[in-house]
């Protein structure tokens, strides 16, 4: 396989010293990696506890790359090689508690002889759970305080979601008009949306939600309306993903990928921790108790 060369993957004097400054780092520089050097950063972010633990050979093998180019990708940050990248990972991985997912892992071997509707209802409780551990572990405050001053400084709050993701979207239009906060779900009933949503002014704020395989126009009306300035807050699954590359204010969380039925049981958790703090804040502006 041939390496892709890239203009931007000169490396800095510096390399991240933990995994936040690596993510940091890795989501700045993300538009101007070569395509192949991207594949590998998204893979990184997106399974930190893999990377901590796996051999630079079988995450090659996720990523369809040669071992040579992680080397080349870790040096790109100033790492003088991949396992001194990897001691990044490896650091977030003791730092933290135990996996959730291990030990759910370890509870499905345990019933694997188990069928039927018990069976099912039991994997889905314990990938909700797993789900809103690592919500609960990767909490930022300050990014949510961010976007509940978005919301909350808002004119209007225009929401967007397509498929799975539209649920979600639909409770914080339906919350955030329970506040008697001015709001406009775009819903794209009558192939309105994008008229609607160029009513959005920099007075305003657009919040979006989409997960992976992203709904194209979501991606496209979040790059539209945050080149026009209006303040953008996306609920995503990756911190790389198109809506995180675009939005002002980014709140990640991911869901279990290996069902074709995933469970929303932490996007929804999420957007009604934001919901609440975007009602105490104008609650408290308005001096009410």
């Amino acid at each position: 396989m041939v390496e892709e060369s890239s203009p931007n993957a000169e490396p800095q004097e510096e390399p991240p010293a933990s995994f936040e400054e690596f993510k940091a780092a890795a989501t700045e520089r993300y538009p101007g990696l070569s395509g192949q050097l991207q594949r590998i950063a998204r893979y990184l972010l997106e399974n930190p506890n893999d990377s901590a633990l796996a051999t630079v050979t079988a995450i090659a093998e996720q990523v369809d790359v040669q071992p040579s180019s992680l080397v080349r990708f870790a040096k790109a940050f100033g790492y003088d090689g991949f396992s001194s990248m990897q001691k990044v990972f490896r650091s977030r991985l003791i730092s933290e508690a135990p996996s959730y997912r291990e030990r759910l892992q370890s509870l499905r071997q345990q019933r694997a002889s188990q069928d039927g509707p018990a069976s099912i209802l039991n994997d889905f409780v314990d990938e909700g759970t797993a789900s809103l551990e690592q919500l609960r572990q990767h909490f930022d405050a300050g990014i949510m305080a961010s976007a509940t001053q978005a919301l909350a400084n808002a004119e209007t709050v225009f929401v967007l979601a397509r498929g799975r993701a539209f649920p979600v979207a639909f409770y914080i239009a339906y919350a955030l008009t329970g506040l008697e906060m001015s709001c406009r779900l775009l819903d794209g009933v009558g192939g309105l949306t994008e008229r609607e949503a160029k009513l959005a002014t920099p007075r305003d704020a657009l919040i979006a939600v989409s997960f992976r395989p992203y709904s194209p126009d979501v991606v496209d009306l979040v790059e539209t309306l945050s080149s026009a300035d209006v303040p953008t807050v996306a609920i995503t699954d990756s911190p790389v993903s198109p809506l995180a590359l675009a939005a002002d204010v980014v709140l990640e969380t991911r869901e279990e990928e290996k069902r074709a039925f995933r469970t929303l049981t932490a996007p929804m958790c999420l957007a009604q921790t934001l919901v609440m703090n975007v009602g105490h804040e104008v609650m408290a502006r308005n001096g009410s108790t």
